[in-house]
């Protein structure tokens, strides 16, 4: 049985990962690219701060990085297949301990309750950035993330747990708006970017069309492969 949850972890993942691969060679990369233009041809961000996207952080100017083309395409795609493991295995995992899909339509709901917990909810506070884009300490925007992602994962499953109570409901908004009132987003000294903010924005929705692309067709896809996987042991049940 584990093999087979396994397995079905490792098969959505990789075609979520081939989706989002695509996805962004086609409408993301291509603004990363226009936005690296910018970077290489104005002044450095001010001293102290650091620039990143949620693609990738930038170091030293003398880093190396792959070049454009196939060898960062190969490296996204690389990237992408063990965030697509790892986040199927959370999918797996939550319909192996808290509520197995019923089908497609109840995959694509999974789908898209990871899509809010942990891209829709962390981008309230910490959007999508271009390179050249000053930001916040690297290890306190990770642990920011980190935070709202699961403090977003406990109010889903608060509202979405049966036997349904006001309580419940009223501790989820809480635990919802926490990370956005309580305990809010790490922010730079100062604000400074290199990309147009027009440019900005494009990748903004880019970035959020490709990741919503991303965990619906994960979500369905784990569904399947969990329902195929697992069905002959006799342990799906509607949800």
């Amino acid at each position: 049985m584990l093999r087979d949850t396994l397995l079905a972890a490792a098969l959505s993942g990789l075609v979520a990962a081939l989706l989002l691969t695509v996805v962004q060679a086609m409408w993301v990369t291509p603004l990363i690219l226009e936005a690296e233009t910018y970077e290489s041809a104005g002044a450095a961000p001010p001293h102290g701060a650091e620039s990143h996207d949620h693609e990738h952080d930038h170091g030293d100017a003398e880093e190396w990085e792959p070049a454009n083309g196939w060898e960062r395409t190969s490296f996204t795609l690389a990237a992408n297949l063990v965030m697509g493991l790892g986040y199927g295995l959370v999918l797996i995992g939550v319909y192996s301990l808290w509520r197995q899909p019923g089908g497609l339509w109840s995959g694509v709901a999974f789908g898209v309750a990871g899509f809010i917990v942990f891209f829709a909810a962390p981008s309230l506070g910490l959007p999508p950035e271009l390179p050249g884009t000053v930001a916040a300490p690297v290890q306190e925007r990770q642990l920011w993330w980190a935070m709202t992602a699961l403090l977003t994962g406990g109010a889903l499953l608060l509202v979405f747990s049966s036997p349904f109570s006001w309580v419940k409901a009223a501790a989820a908004v809480v635990l919802a708006i926490a990370p956005h009132v309580l305990i809010v987003a790490p922010t730079p000294e100062v604000h400074a970017a290199l990309a147009p903010e027009e440019l900005q924005h494009r990748f903004q929705l880019a970035t959020t069309f490709a990741n919503a692309a991303f965990w619906i067709f994960l979500g369905a896809a784990s569904s399947l492969a969990f329902h195929k996987l697992t069905s002959s042991h006799g342990r799906l049940s509607e949800a």
